[in-house]
């Protein structure tokens, strides 16, 4: 696990600066027909249902409502994109595995993200909510198995960090390390986030500017 202290600062100012200008919505795509036109640098955020996305979003930009946020799992019911500065977009995606929708409904919204997830080609890096309290569940790995068959670089980010002790946050990263080292589409830096205290936003940050500035952006 990477904190601040162990980045470039340059990199850190680099990602705040990054994240102080505008941020914009500006599409939803509930289907792949629906897909904006492919430009720049694209990332995107996966997770499971009700595993912090749409709050991380607003974190990462400092806002309070720029991703809609709701405590009913599978609110996020279709891709949403965000414009970061004109240099970024910015992908929430909606959360896999259980939701308080109808089955057919979340097998769709499944399909649509292994979809996009296998054909975006200017996807640059999928980022990996997983709940820090919980650690990886099979839905995870399933995923994981199709991002690395697929090629598509993606970064691991433990959420809701605030919830656990200094000595369960060491135990959880270590074994997401050990598990991640195994597979070939994994960044292996892993990051501890929290949406409620912003550790691991600044991290979080410099690590999306390095990615934008080794794409040339």
């Amino acid at each position: 696990m990477t904190d601040s202290s162990d980045i470039d600062p340059t990199l850190i100012e680099a990602g705040r600066l990054l994240f102080a200008g505008s941020a914009d919505f500006f599409s939803a795509a509930p289907s792949l027909g629906s897909l904006p036109p492919m430009k720049g640098v694209e990332i995107a955020f996966a997770g499971r249902s009700n595993v912090g996305k749409s709050s991380l979003v607003n974190a990462l930009t400092g806002r309070t409502t720029l991703a809609r946020t709701s405590h009913t799992p599978g609110r996020t019911q279709q891709l949403n994109f965000f414009d970061i500065g004109g240099r970024l977009t910015l992908v929430d995606m909606p959360g896999y595995g259980f939701a308080a929708v109808e089955k057919a409904k979340v097998a769709a919204w499944t399909e649509l993200i292994h979809a996009y997830l296998r054909g975006r080609a200017n996807l640059s890096r999928v980022f990996m909510l997983i709940d820090s309290r919980h650690g990886f569940k099979a839905i995870d790995t399933d995923i994981l198995d199709g991002l690395d068959k697929a090629a598509v670089s993606y970064q691991i980010v433990l959420t809701k960090g605030d919830e656990l002790k200094k000595s369960e946050i060491e135990a959880r990263t270590h074994n997401i390390e050990a598990a991640i080292s195994r597979r070939p589409a994994a960044y292996p830096e892993v990051l501890l986030t929290s949406s409620r205290d912003s550790r691991g936003i600044p991290e979080l940050r410099a690590s999306i500017a390095r990615l934008i500035a080794e794409h040339g952006g």
